[in-house]
């Protein structure tokens, strides 16, 4: 639970707590005191424009292959209505509640912050509808990333009272949808339709609650690889900040500092007690892999703050000078590629996870009984659960294939490039899911390995999990499903608020060295307080 029951929206300053908050914890939006003036004066500038009939693309001319016709000014608001309803052309099972939640709320921040040259009343509405939880039906297929046009056309529709939303648990028609929350569709001017449609807010708001999550997501391999430690007796003086300082690979160092912090307070914490003078590749360079998915989720948030903070409209008015010009600031090449790169670091993560609880089942490496069956060879143990987290890395790898360099082209020769910076972000949610169901394979049988080696002491973040995992799921004795402990794991423990919270705590909030990335933290959820976290404190 994220605790804010309002986020003011200025186009500035929107954080990934702000979003989670909004889409996920349902907080209040309000919009700053400058907002409404800002977007007043553009509008006066978008009404000069459209007097003298300036040729501006969008406004008083045709879109895509169609910019050099020039629209009667008696038009222009009933070409506004045709640009929502001929770009709603998405396909596909609706998107979540909270992608909705946070792709509109994206798209208020963007108009917040100028340089849309909306009309205020829209934005109002957008606010509202948020407030009163009135949801857009999305489709969750439509964007190529120059612009999330197919999609965000759906969300203005229901602003003018068309299409279907959700409201009160139930789908109904746009205009029924507004009524019953008590609001009113508004009637679109000149752009307004445009506006709707335009710049990245899906990939944007999709992004920032994927991103909030990778970064909790790698708290939490940092600590089952610490569990995962423990179990193994691993040999943790590849941690040595000496060794890594040697070689300043990116965000390694943090990712060291960070399993140290976890350990503390254990046996391993002094590397004497290491059982081999040199482990595997999958716990000996843990690090340098969960420091790499730190350097990108530094870069996703680098690409990621302008598309949440900034402007994506083409044209872009400027209102200090009465100018619409052409702009490319819908064009999302830098935050496709952060996706990708992100998708590729948490494949990375994924595939030693795997390997790591491999090592753990085969007695010629770990020292402990095959399987981590205590009858021996004649129970299968936890060798079929292998098959699982195998099968889990495989969906992982093929998911991340790049999506930012597949061939593309829209109208004729004008849109001849896009990003598919959209699938790209509702591409990691779903890599995301699944590398958690892995760590929560590696987390049950490093739970039981721990068992098994009986250390005298635990480091302050294995043992959380530890007990936490005891809590709910029972040591394997003789064979059993073990499938439904780890949905347990992956959701009661993994998935804890005050888990996340508690080993947050432990590695320091950026991961050992003070990373200060803005809104790359947290990735909580609601829940009750934990009996290990409890026990802890």
């Amino acid at each position: 639970m994220t605790g804010v029951a309002e986020v003011v929206i200025d186009g500035r300053t929107l954080s990934y707590d702000d979003v989670v908050a909004v889409a996920r914890h349902g907080a209040r939006v309000v919009l700053g005191d400058a907002v409404i003036p800002r977007l007043t004066r553009e509008r006066a500038a978008v009404d000069d424009v459209v007097d003298r009939q300036v040729p501006t693309y969008g406004l008083t001319t045709g879109l895509g292959t169609r910019s050099s016709y020039a629209l009667p000014r008696d038009e222009l608001e009933a070409f506004s209505v045709r640009t929502v309803r001929g770009r709603a052309n998405a396909v596909g099972a609706p998107l979540a509640v909270p992608v909705v939640r946070a792709a509109v709320l994206a798209r208020v921040n963007g108009i917040a912050g100028g340089g849309s040259g909306v009309r205020p009343e829209i934005l109002r509405l957008l606010v509202a509808m948020l407030n009163s939880r009135v949801h857009p039906v999305i489709p969750e297929v439509g964007s190529i990333g120059a612009s999330d046009l197919c999609q965000m056309a759906h969300v203005g529709l229901v602003v003018i009272g068309e299409g279907r939303a959700e409201f009160a648990g139930g789908v109904l028609e746009g205009a029924t949808a507004l009524r019953r929350a008590g609001l009113t569709p508004v009637e679109l001017g000149p752009k307004d339709g445009h506006v709707l449609c335009s710049a990245s807010p899906l990939a944007a708001g999709q992004g920032a609650l994927a991103l909030h999550e990778a970064s909790a997501v790698l708290t939490l391999a940092q600590a089952v690889t610490a569990l995962t430690y423990e179990g193994f007796r691993a040999n943790t003086s590849p941690l040595d900040a000496r060794l890594l300082g040697l070689r300043r690979a990116p965000g390694q160092s943090r990712a060291a500092a960070g399993l140290l912090a976890l350990l503390d307070g254990g046996e391993l914490g002094d590397p004497r007690n290491a059982r081999r003078v040199q482990d595997p590749v999958s716990l000996r360079c843990a690090a340098q892999v969960h420091g790499a998915l730190h350097a990108a989720l530094d870069f996703a948030d680098a690409a990621l703050q302008p598309e949440l903070n900034g402007c994506g409209d083409n044209p872009v008015v400027l209102a200090d000078t009465g100018e619409i010009l052409s702009s490319g600031n819908f064009h999302t090449p830098a935050l496709a590629l952060a996706f990708d790169t992100l998708a590729l670091a948490l494949t990375q993560t994924a595939s030693v996870s795997a390997e790591r609880m491999r090592r753990l089942l085969d007695p010629a490496v770990s020292g402990l009984p095959a399987n981590l069956s205590p009858y021996g060879p004649e129970r299968s143990g936890f060798a079929p659960l292998a098959k699982t987290a195998q099968a889990l890395v495989a969906e992982i790898r093929m998911l991340s294939a790049p999506v930012s360099t597949d061939p593309r082209h829209g109208a004729d020769a004008v849109e001849d490039d896009s990003t598919n910076a959209a699938l790209g972000a509702r591409r990691l949610t779903t890599i995301l899911v699944r590398l958690r169901q892995l760590l929560a394979v590696e987390a049950v049988v490093a739970a039981q390995a721990v068992d098994l080696a009986a250390p005298s002491a635990l480091g302050r973040g294995p043992g959380l999990l530890h007990r936490a995992i005891r809590a709910i799921v029972p040591p394997l004795d003789d064979d059993r499903p073990c499938g439904e402990d780890v949905e347990r794991v992956s959701a009661d423990v993994l998935g804890s608020d005050d888990v996340r919270r508690t080993l947050r705590a432990l590695v320091g909030r950026d991961g050992g060295d003070g990373r200060g990335a803005p809104g790359v933290q947290g990735g909580e959820r609601r829940g009750s307080a934990h009996p290990a976290v409890e026990a802890n404190s």
